[in-house]
């Protein structure tokens, strides 16, 4: 398993825990759903300095978590999970 697919794993895992969609958590990361929807799919290669915001924007969002830019791209199976895209369209309802 690569470095990508494991920050995948760990942004999904994060997402879910929150229980957010994916617009939301891309608004959080301090990025577009577009590029938030790549990583997840593991579609694209992410630089150390977006992982590294990443964790910043996580724990400014969440100050009961110290995540670190490593905890994002360290493998946990307790991570994986199946969750798929919540659509903040069909919630407004």
């Amino acid at each position: 398993m690569n470095l990508c697919e494991i920050l995948s794993i760990n942004l999904k895992y994060y997402r879910k825990k929150y229980n957010l969609s994916q617009e939301k958590f891309a608004e959080i990361l301090g990025t577009t759903l577009s590029y938030l929807n790549q990583i997840e799919n593991n579609k694209v290669d992410v630089k150390s300095s977006t992982i590294d915001k990443f964790a910043h924007n996580i724990n400014k969002f969440d100050k009961n978590i110290h995540l670190e830019s490593e905890d994002l791209v360290k493998f946990n199976k307790a991570h994986i999970t199946n969750f798929s895209r919540i659509d903040e369209k069909k919630n407004k309802r």
